[in-house]
């Protein structure tokens, strides 16, 4: 216990000895706040007094790869400075600084500050550049890092987000459609079909006077459908809505060079139609609904009569005929049993009670 305490009062002793050797990183400068001052550095080598000399202060250090230094000068235009014409470039800078430091998801965000902040700036267009080059990487395969600085896992949920930012940012501009079909691209890549459906389609619809962005947007809302249609079971609704697509593709863009894969495709979907029709009919039939079976075997031979599927639901239909034909007249008759008893009810029922006298 004693040896505890002694211990404690010798590191006490020693902070209060060598208070006045310690370095102060940390400093406070009035209207600016703390700013963090690393050992050995004068800031009377980098801090200036008009905002023009402190971005080029910033611009000199990142030319020379010491993005630390640029990071802060530029960060003090921005604070100081805010309202003057050196803010939106500095601004603009330290997402460079993040960027070039390898913190794309911070980068990001300081350059979406810059156009909302900065809505004038001279680059406008090579920010919103940037951010959509900084979302591809991440469409790439790049991990998001954890605090900004941990690679920790990649995610095409928050990618997903980061392009929907890039098309709110400019629909209209060079990444606009672009960044619509990624966003489609990064939900297909989580086999959220529907999702990736919504993303293109909305691409479709947005971008119609753009031939090539359209098509290209019908096209692969088809295919996700496909996909999503090879995964459903009993939903084949999913395989009409990838039809319709390819077929409004066709429709609308005849010239377009996918149109005979697409008639292949269609055809594959039908026996997927008449797969999933099938399936349903075995449902029924193990359940002995009889009737049911008998609708959903012959939807199979609609969807698609040269189906693998065809020639058993031939053969189920013709063995199931007559037992459907006598589940039908055994509901019938129960259901005349059923209202006979009840008419029966109603005229036998004995007279109510007269009501008491008090």
């Amino acid at each position: 216990m004693y040896r505890r305490l002694f211990r404690v009062a010798l590191v006490i002793a020693c902070l209060f000895a060598f208070t006045n050797r310690c370095p102060a990183p940390i400093i406070y400068r009035p209207g600016e706040g703390w700013t963090y001052e690393p050992v050995g550095t004068d800031s009377a080598k980098w801090v200036r007094k008009r905002a023009k000399e402190q971005l080029q202060v910033a611009q000199e250090a990142f030319d020379k790869h010491q993005y630390r230094l640029a990071l802060k000068a530029a960060r003090r235009v921005v604070k100081v400075w805010k309202f003057s014409d050196s803010a939106g470039p500095a601004q603009y800078l330290i997402g460079r600084c993040f960027e070039a430091r390898k913190m794309d998801e911070r980068a990001f965000k300081e350059y979406q500050i810059a156009l909302l902040k900065y809505p004038k700036l001279p680059n406008y267009e090579e920010v919103m550049q940037r951010q959509y080059a900084i979302a591809s990487r991440y469409l790439g395969g790049q991990w998001f890092k954890l605090w900004g600085y941990i690679p920790f896992f990649p995610s095409m949920d928050r990618t997903a987000t980061l392009f929907d930012q890039v098309v709110r940012n400019g629909p209209f501009n060079p990444t606009g459609p672009l960044a619509q079909m990624n966003i489609g691209t990064a939900r297909e890549k989580q086999k959220n079909y529907p999702l990736a459906v919504k993303a293109y389609e909305k691409a479709a619809d947005r971008y119609h006077d753009r031939p090539a962005v359209a098509a290209d947007a019908l096209y692969r809302a088809g295919k996700a459908w496909e996909k999503q249609a090879k995964r459903a079971e009993y939903d084949q609704s999913i395989a009409k809505a990838a039809i319709d697509d390819f077929q409004d593709l066709a429709a609308l863009y005849p010239d377009d060079k996918r149109i005979p894969e697409t008639v292949k495709v269609i055809s594959s979907l039908r026996t997927e139609q008449a797969r999933g029709a099938y399936e349903t009919a075995r449902f029924y039939e193990r359940y002995k609904r009889w009737q049911g079976a008998l609708v959903y075997y012959n939807e199979v031979l609609v969807k698609d009569p040269n189906s693998p599927f065809a020639a058993t639901a031939r053969e189920r239909i013709e063995l199931l005929k007559p037992r459907a034909e006598a589940q039908r007249l055994k509901i019938v008759e129960y259901e005349k049993n059923l209202r006979a008893a009840t008419k029966a009810a109603a005229t036998n029922a004995p007279p109510a009670e007269p009501a008491r006298k008090k």
